[in-house]
């Protein structure tokens, strides 16, 4: 079946970041993934100088893709300008996000999203994401495999994500514009004044712990201007509430 306009623009804001690959030939694998399916935008968080021969053979007809690229050193920066980055992982663990779709999930939860930039980031070959990488995306990813043998090659990876978005993603749900995670970083940061004010942390890790929380419920949440105040208003009016009855 043809893809309509709408659809094909809704793909046009899916960005894929690959983190620290190791592999020029990976990369290019990945450019092909992407484009078979209609994505188009690549950004690379990387120090590393790859050899683009490599690049180019595995890629073919999507070098493009790799010669259009971002490029950053941190993938905080990366991810800035995002309404949502999601992390495609399979690990599990103390200090990783107990929240996680799969492919067809997240598929659906950006078509309800309203317009601005999605991020799908990928870790390296040997390791993946760390624990770090992920507490900086809004929620997370994974591929069901077999509990046999379940570590997937990066660019298959990418594809098989790629390819429930092309085949699921709808037009957007409304011209609502959602707030980049700069934006929501912003607000947290006043909600959580507004607790520490009120005495509400007993030590540093227990702010630190309900910054995260806050962060990824907030960013997930796909949020508009307008709605980002209002969080921000309740928290300051309740700071007003609690420090004048003391």
């Amino acid at each position: 079946m043809e893809k309509s306009s709408s659809a094909i623009s809704n793909l046009d804001r899916i960005e894929i970041i690959l983190c620290d690959t190791q592999d020029g030939a990976n990369i290019g694998s990945v450019c092909r993934a992407m484009k078979t399916m209609g994505l188009t935008h690549l950004t690379l968080v990387t120090d590393r100088i790859y050899d683009e021969d490599r690049i180019r053979t595995l890629a073919l007809h999507a070098y493009d893709l790799y010669e259009n690229r971002r490029e950053f050193t941190s993938l905080a920066e990366a991810v800035s300008d995002s309404i949502l980055s999601v992390a495609a992982t399979r690990r599990v663990g103390k200090g990783r996000k107990t929240s996680r779709m799969n492919p067809e999930e997240l598929a659906s939860h950006i078509g309800n999203l309203g317009a601005g930039k999605v991020s799908v980031v990928f870790g390296c070959e040997s390791n993946g994401l760390s624990d770090d990488q992920v507490a900086l995306c809004s929620t997370v990813v994974t591929i069901p495999t077999s509990d046999a043998f379940p570590s997937l090659n990066l660019s298959q990876a990418v594809q098989i994500i790629c390819y429930s978005l092309f085949q699921h993603l709808r037009p957007y749900a409304g011209e609502t514009m959602v707030v980049p995670s700069s934006r929501i970083d912003i607000a947290v940061s006043s909600c959580v004044s507004d607790l520490t004010e009120m005495g509400y942390f007993k030590n540093d890790i227990e702010t630190e712990h309900t910054r995260l929380f806050l962060t990824s419920v907030l960013e997930r949440a796909g949020l508009s201007e307008g709605e980002v105040q209002k969080v921000e208003k309740i928290f300051s009016k309740t700071r007003s509430i609690a420090l004048h009855k003391n």
